[in-house]
């Protein structure tokens, strides 16, 4: 019985990989996209590159194992997610009450740790905010949040 178990899961699994993920990116820009129009640092630039741009922004690179159903199908949902909430490559289309809000949510989501993701950093080492990035990012956001 359990080999049958086995088979049927490994049959599923084999067959779940003609699923695949659609992995176009939406054309991007340059005259919407958040790092053009708000200009930061070079520092900056590659922080929020290295840790947010992967998710929220229409510059998605899909590592390996967006090739491996369920594990692609889980990535894509977490990028259109990502996407919904903050886009950077459409950031010229938010109003500015949008905008003031959404720097105030990246602030609060960078201050708490939550962004990025640990299910993120776990595969993107250089994802991985030190305190001092942390700091210089959020004070970035504050410097963008007080000349809105």
């Amino acid at each position: 019985m359990t080999k049958k178990i086995i088979l049927a899961v490994i049959a599923l699994l084999v067959a779940a990989q003609f699923i695949r993920i659609d992995k176009t990116n939406a054309d991007i820009d340059i005259n919407k996209d958040f790092i053009a129009l708000t200009k930061p640092s070079q520092e900056v630039e590659i922080l929020l590159k290295e840790t947010c741009y992967d998710c929220h922004s229409n510059a998605s690179t899909y590592p390996w194992y967006s090739n491996v159903a369920p594990i692609s199908w889980w990535l894509k949902h977490h990028i259109n997610e990502g996407r919904e909430h903050l886009n950077f490559s459409e950031w010229a289309n938010y109003t500015p009450e949008q905008k003031a809000h959404k720097l105030e949510e990246i602030e609060e989501e960078i201050k708490g740790g939550e962004m990025p993701l640990t299910s993120y950093t776990i595969t993107h080492n250089n994802a991985n905010l030190s305190l001092k990035q942390r700091e210089q990012l959020v004070l970035f956001i504050e410097q963008l949040s007080t000349s809105h």
